[in-house]
């Protein structure tokens, strides 16, 4: 793949295939409705994600605006994320098995295993013009009781999936965050070798923010 300037204003360093700078994580959505069959498609790719041991420990539960679960799945969210997630099609709580099916060992990379699967999803949306974004921001210890989610699960996220609308639909505060963000130098997060001295790594990230403004 070419190493392109896509219309958001990412510029990557190296040739990659577009789709990773396209997806981005927006707040503004029109609340219209995604049928079905495309948000299954969603989670076909997420479906496809690798894990350790093929385990598959992702689930997903989810929330179609105008139905009876939305307003459960809504109401766990914190006030500054109800504020946007309101005008989503769909909300999803991702959790993640603990412990691996065949043995009931624990796990050690069943959340690593998880967040692969989110990214297919986010991805898969993408490509097809739909906003996903990851909260943090919600009631965990709600969500357990109200979704009746077992123990052995952690709860990993909550995410917004909807069409993308115009920046204008957000408060002011949220319209000046409502753009593609950018990511740190290659030479921040890749060491060849052993570990490089942090604040080293943190000198760096301050020279390259000094050199934006």
């Amino acid at each position: 793949m070419v190493n392109k300037k896509v219309e958001n204003g990412r510029l990557p360093q190296n040739k990659i295939n577009p789709i990773f700078v396209d997806r981005w994580s927006p707040r503004s959505m029109t609340g219209e409705i995604i049928n079905d069959e495309t948000l299954m498609s969603l989670f076909e790719a997420a479906r496809w994600a690798p894990s350790s041991y093929n385990n598959q420990p992702w689930r997903f539960l989810y929330a179609k605006k105008d139905t009876s679960s939305w307003n459960v799945f809504f109401n766990l969210l914190l006030e500054g994320n109800k504020v946007w997630a309101k005008d989503a099609a769909v909300l999803v709580v991702v959790i993640s098995r603990k412990n691996f099916e065949h043995n009931e060992k624990p796990s050690i990379t069943h959340q690593f295993d998880a967040g692969a699967a989110w990214e297919n999803l986010a991805l898969e949306a993408s490509t097809r013009g739909i906003g996903t974004h990851g909260m943090q921001g919600f009631d965990y210890e709600k969500a357990r009781e109200q979704l009746r989610i077992p123990s052995n699960f952690n709860i990993m996220a909550m995410i917004a999936i909807g069409i993308k609308g115009p920046r204008e639909n957000l408060p002011p505060n949220l319209q000046e965050k409502e753009f593609p963000n950018h990511r740190k130098e290659l030479s921040e997060i890749v060491m060849e070798g052993a570990f490089r001295n942090e604040e080293q790594t943190i000198q760096i990230s301050k020279f390259r923010n000094m050199k934006c403004i």
